[in-house]
C-alpha cells in the first residue's frame, strides 16, 4: 500500500501508542519528557502543563538539544495522534529508544477534562537549521532550479518551513506546506509522478521530508541545495507577499482547511472591499457574516437612524442605540466582532451626485435597498463601473436574491426596465416583513459575495432564487439578458443617471 495512508500505517505499526490515562499516571510518577509537536499557533491556544513545545517540523533540530539522553522516556502528542506518530518515528531514527505517541492527542486530553494551560512561547529562531548537517538526498542547485522553473515542464516546488519563516519570503510560485502537516497534505499538492523540489532554510528539513516521500511512492524528489538561504546568496529574490498572521490563522482556521478557500482565498477576502447598500434588514446579516468571514474593508451607506421597530430584523443594532445613526451602530457591531477589518461609513443618502464617488474603489456592492429609485441607481452605477452587485429583496414571508455581474448575465433593468407605480411597490413599513426572512436572504447574499470574490462555485448570475417562508420552499428562475437593455444592452450608451424619486413618490 502506497501513499500517505500506507506510510502512516507502517509507522503506526512500529510506534507504541499510549492512552491519556497512562500518560497522566506516567507524569505523576515522573521521569518522562512530554513533548507537544503541534504547530506553534496551536500550542499557544492551550498545552499540557510541563510539555516542551517542539513543532514536528523542527523535531530533528530541537529534540537532540532539549533531550540529550537518548535513553530518556519521551511521550509525544499532537492534536489527534497522527503527527505525533510521525514525530515518534523521526525520534526513533535519531536514536531515542523509549518513544511513544499519545493516542487521541490533545483533543482526547481535553475531552476527558484533563487540565491544560496557555503557554508563552519563545520566539522562533530566524535561522532554525543553523549549521545542522542535511541528511543524504538528491539536490539541485539554485541556478539549475531557476532554469528549470522557466522550462516547459517546471518542477513543483514545495517549501516545508514554518509559517513564521515563509512570511519573511519564499521562492515565488512555491507551494507552502509546513513540515508538520507535509506528508498529510502532499498528495493534494502534487501527484507521485511529478518532479518535486523541496525547500527549507538551508536544506536539512527538506532532506528529512524527502526521505519520507520515498516511503510514499514519490520517486522524483530533489532538495534545493542551500535552501532559501542559498537561493538568496545566489542572487535570486525571495517573494514577500502579504501573509496571514497567527491571529488570522486562529480566527479563520475553519476557512483554511477548505480546499476552495485555503490561505490564498482567505488572503483574497482580507484584501477585498465590499460596499453595503444599507444597514437594515438585509445589510445587517450580510455585513455581520462578511465581517466574520474577514472581508478586509466593508463600506456602509445609510442616512437613517436606529428605530425600535428596526430591531425585529436589523441585528446590527441594539436597543440602547435607538436614535443613533445606523452606520455608526453598524460600525460598532462589526468592529466588535472583528476588530482587524476596516469599516468605512457614509452617513448619507445615496444620490446620483455621490454614487460614483462612494462606489469608487469597491470590488462588489451588496444591494439591500428597499425602494426602486435606489435599486436603479445602484444598478446603473455598477454597470457603468463594471462592479458586480449582489441584489436581495424581501416582502412579508418572501425574499429573493440574484447576482448582477456586468458583462456576464442580465442587470436589474433587464428584469424591470421601468419602476412600477408607487401603489404597486409597498415598502417594508407599509407591507410588513417577518423578521427572520431578511436574515435568510441576507445570508444568501453573503455567500454569493464570497463566491464571487473567490471565483468559486456557481454564483447566481442569470439565476434568481425565490424563498417562500410559509412553505419553506426555494424556487429558481432563469434570467435572460435583454440585448435592448438601456443599461447593459448591446447598443447601450451611458447618458448619466435617471432619478426616480418623484416618480416613486419618495422625493
Amino acid at each position: 500500500m502506497s501513499g500517505f495512508s500506507g506510510h502512516l500505517a507502517r509507522i503506526k505499526g512500529q510506534v507504541r501508542e499510549v492512552g491519556v490515562d497512562e500518560v497522566r499516571e506516567r507524569l505523576k510518577v515522573g521521569g518522562v519528557v512530554l513533548i507537544d509537536v503541534r504547530q506553534r499557533d496551536e500550542i499557544a491556544e492551550g498545552s499540557i502543563e510541563g510539555a516542551l513545545a517542539i513543532p514536528r517540523g523542527l523535531l530533528e533540530i530541537e529534540l537532540p538539544e532539549a533531550v540529550r539522553d537518548r535513553d530518556q522516556e519521551v511521550i509525544l502528542y499532537c492534536a489527534g495522534g497522527t503527527r505525533s506518530a510521525l514525530a515518534a518515528e523521526a525520534a526513533q531514527k535519531l536514536g531515542y529508544g523509549k518513544v511513544s505517541s499519545m493516542a487521541g492527542g490533545f483533543a482526547r486530553w481535553k475531552q476527558v477534562g484533563a487540565p491544560f494551560h496557555m503557554p508563552t512561547l519563545k520566539a522562533l529562531a530566524d535561522e532554525p537549521e543553523g549549521a545542522i548537517p542535511a541528511p543524504s538526498a538528491e539536490t539541485i542547485s539554485p541556478s539549475a532550479l531557476k532554469e528549470a522553473l522557466s522550462g516547459e515542464a517546471p518542477p513543483v516546488v514545495i517549501d516545508v518551513r514554518e509559517d513564521e519563516e515563509t512570511a519573511r519570503g519564499f521562492i515565488e510560485g512555491s507551494l507552502l506546506s509546513p513540515r508538520g502537516f507535509f506528508e498529510m497534505k502532499v498528495e493534494g499538492l502534487a501527484s507521485a509522478d511529478k518532479d518535486l523540489v523541496l525547500v527549507s532554510s538551508r536544506g536539512a528539513r527538506a532532506a528529512w521530508a524527502a526521505q519520507n516521500l520515498a516511503g510514499m511512492g514519490y520517486g522524483s524528489v530533489k532538495v534545493l541545495e542551500g535552501g532559501v538561504v542559498g537561493w538568496i546568496e545566489a542572487g535570486y529574490k525571495a517573494h514577500v507577499p502579504r501573509r496571514l498572521s497567527a491571529s488570522d490563522r486562529l480566527r479563520y482556521s475553519r476557512h483554511l482547511i477548505i480546499p476552495e478557500v485555503g490561505e490564498e482565498g482567505q488572503l483574497k477576502l482580507l484584501t477585498s472591499k465590499v460596499l453595503m447598500m444599507g444597514a437594515g434588514g438585509l445589510g445587517s446579516p450580510a455585513a455581520y457574516y462578511l465581517a466574520a468571514a474577514g472581508i478586509g474593508k466593508i463600506g456602509i451607506i445609510d442616512s437613517d437612524v436606529v428605530d425600535r421597530s428596526n430591531l425585529q430584523r436589523q441585528i446590527l443594532h441594539t436597543d440602547d442605540r435607538v436614535g443613533v445613526s445606523k452606520v455608526e451602530s453598524a460600525r460598532m457591531t462589526l468592529l466588535g466582532l472583528n476588530p482587524d477589518i476596516e469599516v468605512e461609513v457614509y452617513d448619507a443618502r445615496l444620490t446620483s451626485e455621490n454614487v460614483l464617488e462612494v462606489f469608487k474603489g469597491y470590488d462588489l456592492v451588496v444591494d439591500g435597498g428597499d425602494n426602486f429609485p435606489t435599486r436603479y441607481l445602484v444598478n446603473d452605477a455598477c454597470v457603468h463601473l463594471g462592479i458586480p452587485c449582489v441584489h436581495g429583496s424581501v416582502y412579508r414571508f418572501e425574499g429573493q436574491v440574484t447576482v448582477f455581474k456586468p458583462g456576464d448575465g442580465p442587470c436589474y433593468r433587464c428584469l424591470y426596465p421601468e419602476p412600477p407605480p408607487p401603489d404597486m411597490a409597498p415598502s417594508c413599513a407599509e407591507a410588513g416583513v417577518l423578521g427572520v426572512v431578511p436574515g435568510i436572504v441576507g445570508l444568501l447574499q453573503a455567500i454569493e459575495v464570497v463566491k464571487v470574490l473567490l471565483g468559486i462555485g456557481s454564483p447566481l448570475v442569470g439565476r434568481l432564487v425565490h424563498f417562500d417562508g410559509l412553505g419553506t420552499k426555494f424556487r429558481e428562475l432563469k434570467l435572460r439578458r435583454d440585448v435592448e437593455c438601456p443599461a447593459c444592452g448591446d447598443n447601450a450608451e451611458w447618458t448619466g443617471f435617471v432619478d426616480y424619486e418623484q416618480f416613486c413618490g419618495i422625493g
